[in-house]
């Protein structure tokens, strides 16, 4: 049986070169929703553990005939019989299952049984989709400039030589200060070039949101309006009645009309009763959705209400130094160096900025932000790149040629940042 979950296992295992590239919410949907309804869709789909999907009961019909009959044909239960009272009192044995007083009593149909395995996988990969989208969008970009950096911290006890261990690699730390340069040179090129990621993850992160609400109705449509409802009336009559939600909504006996020809040519009907194994399964399966839906409903609200707060303050120094320290990884960062590149920085810089400190650790950080401190181009005068290299013209040295040097951005190692008291500091 476990052998049948392996499609879930990649899911679950520790991977050392996964990069952070979204946050806890996005997580509940591409993940561990993903995994639950992945799950759910194959255990409704494992007939050798659970039986058949449905048993009819017939003396004269063959049981593959009468089986798989009723199983294309929706079958039904009575409402007038779904109640609590007469089921106390022993009127019937099983909610909905009663005799007929006529051909036009009121029925309730129920087909779900037959898509429940498609819907759940369709479900699966819409929430699985807004990932997707932002994965392309991304690019890879953070995981190329962070890859290979999660051990710097002990780069410090090595000279010139990196060192790999298994799947991990601890970089020299000549080569983390050349990273520190790719990292810092990408970011002042994303000054320019790209100005929409940020407003990229929060279209994503509103697919999340909208997807989660249209997942809620299509369930509910599904059910024949039964889900919206579903979680509470199972806490309310669960415990305290013999007929609750669950069993109205999940019968495990139904009703099934098979009519045929007879020797004389008459049309006859035979009323059987059909036992619906798998509606354990599936009453499990979906009132544990109402609830994690629930979760994941709340948490998207709270989430974008997040995102909005992070537009609306990301210039704000304390805001930022709280916001990298404490969600991104704990650590201090200088507030003096932060806010030299907070004024310089639009939202989609900030969270480029908040998802590399998510990535890399405290040091590392620390010399990406005192290198960008003195160097990112100010949005007011800088209209290009081109522009802002430009500028270093006045850092222009004649060598012994007489030819003059241009000091480029990844020649400079230790860039020049102004003290509180206006002061340069190397």
């Amino acid at each position: 049986m476990l052998n049948a979950f392996s499609t879930v296992a990649p899911y679950l295992k520790f991977n050392p070169k996964y990069v952070i590239v979204d946050n806890f919410v996005f997580k509940l949907h591409y993940r561990w929703t993903f995994i639950l309804l992945l799950t759910a869709t194959i255990l409704v789909s494992m007939r050798q553990y659970f039986g058949e999907h449905i048993k009819c009961i017939s003396d004269t019909i063959p049981a593959h005939v009468i089986n798989t009959y009723c199983f294309f044909t929706p079958t039904f239960t009575l409402v007038r019989h779904l109640n609590n009272s007469a089921l106390e009192k022993g009127i019937i044995f099983q909610p909905g299952i009663g005799p007929e007083q006529g051909q036009h009593e009121e029925i309730k149909r129920h087909a779900y049984y037959q898509w429940v395995p498609f819907v759940l996988f369709g479900q699966a990969l819409l929430f699985y989709l807004p990932h997707f989208l932002w994965k392309s969008i991304e690019g890879g970009r953070i995981k190329a400039l962070v890859f290979g950096l999660r051990m710097v911290g002990l780069s410090q006890y090595l000279k010139d030589q990196s060192l790999k261990i298994g799947k991990l690699n601890i970089p020299s730390m000549e080569e983390a200060e050349s990273r520190v340069k790719n990292i810092r040179r990408a970011m002042i090129d994303r000054m320019r070039v790209n100005q929409s990621w940020g407003a990229h993850l929060a279209f994503t992160e509103l697919l999340n949101l909208l997807n989660i609400i249209l997942q809620i109705y299509l369930t509910n449509r599904f059910l024949s309006g039964a889900f919206y409802s579903l979680g509470v009336k199972v806490i309310q009559e669960r415990w305290t009645n013999e007929m609750d939600a669950l069993d109205v909504v999940f019968p495990k006996i139904t009703k099934c009309h098979f009519r045929k020809f007879g020797p004389s040519g008459s049309l006859q009907m035979h009323d059987t009763l059909c036992v619906m194994a798998l509606n354990i399964i599936n009453e499990k399966i979906y009132a544990i959705l109402w609830f994690w839906y629930a979760f994941v409903l709340i948490m998207s609200i709270l989430g974008l209400v997040w995102r909005l707060a992070t537009f609306a303050c990301y210039k704000n120094v304390r805001f930022t130094k709280f916001t990298f320290s404490y969600f991104a990884k704990p650590g201090r960062i200088d507030e003096h160096e932060l806010a030299a590149v907070v004024e310089k920085c639009n939202f989609s810089n900030w969270m480029f900025l908040f998802f590399l400190r998510s990535n890399i650790s405290e040091f590392l950080f620390k010399r990406v932000i005192f290198h960008l401190a003195s160097e990112l181009p100010d949005p007011e005068k800088d209209n290009s790149i081109n522009a802002f290299l430009d500028r270093q013209q006045s850092a222009v040295a004649a060598g012994p040629s007489g030819v003059a040097h241009v000091v480029m951005l990844d020649e400079v190692d230790t860039p020049l940042l102004a003290n509180k008291d206006g002061t340069k500091m190397d």
